[in-house]
């Protein structure tokens, strides 16, 4: 830490000052700067204060010949967020052609197709999506892809529909790993008329371990599990008789 002094015999010479010339501007001779800087004599306090204008320092840091402690500026971290948006300047019947939304908030793409965190179109995709057709990880459409989905033919992990294809399956025509419907196949399908699958429960069951009103295993002919179907279900539309007496032939049971 410098005295006073040296402070002043520092600051005049990082300005190029001489002696003479610093004296000039606080008013005083060059004898009298000389003492100073030498600790001979100390200024009185109207001189530190010109000083201090003079050199932009406190009087404090001029007389204990300290420097100001750098001021630590708090950085906070800077939150990233992400916004998009896309309107198409076509519209039909008012409603974008193209409508593309990401973003926090409640922000929903509208649109015939629609893209974004929450998605409403003919055609959608987005983490919620509803539409004609959709795709998200809930989507919900006439035709629907994710990983819940529900419409008219929905596909995801978990899926309801008039015909629902997923781990978890429900609907009018049911597949899955677990499937529940009026006409079901999975590894266990429950259904309300015919159930095909390792485990199935229903009035006409197919498969290895089957409960119900009529058991249908291996060694039966197309046309005999279609006669069982149609005698035990006559409401079975023709096709889908057609499809479960299909799978009835090719049933092979492991002993």
């Amino acid at each position: 830490m410098m005295n006073f002094s040296q402070k002043l015999m520092e600051l005049r010479r990082a300005r190029g000052w001489s002696q003479e010339q610093l004296g000039e501007k606080l008013g005083v001779t060059r004898q009298t700067i000389s003492k100073w800087e030498l600790g001979q004599t100390t200024p009185e306090l109207e001189k530190l204060a010109a000083m201090s204008d003079l050199f932009g320092i406190t009087t404090d840091e001029l007389i204990k010949g300290t420097s100001p402690e750098p001021q630590i500026q708090e950085i906070k971290p800077r939150r990233f967020v992400f916004e998009y948006e896309y309107k198409s300047s076509r519209t039909v019947r008012g409603i974008p052609l193209v409508h593309i939304n990401f973003g926090l908030g409640r922000r929903t793409a509208r649109g015939i197709i629609a893209i974004g965190n929450k998605a409403v179109g003919v055609v959608s995709l987005g983490f919620l999506a509803v539409g004609l057709v959709s795709f998200g990880v809930l989507a919900a459409g006439l035709l629907a892809f994710g990983t819940m989905a529900a419409g008219l033919l929905a596909f995801g992990a978990i899926s309801a529909g008039l015909v629902a294809f997923g781990a978890i399956a429900a609907g009018i025509m049911a597949f899955g790993g677990l499937a529940y419907g009026v006409y079901a196949m999975g590894g266990a399908a429950y259904a309300g008329q015919i159930a095909v699958g390792g485990i199935a429960s229903a009035p006409v069951a197919i498969g290895d371990l089957t409960h119900g009103t009529v058991e249908i295993g291996e060694g039966v002919s197309a046309g005999q599990a279609r006669d069982i179907i149609m005698q035990t279900c006559p409401n079975t539309p023709g096709f889908i008789a057609d499809i479960f007496s299909g799978i009835a032939e090719n049933i092979h049971i492991e002993q």
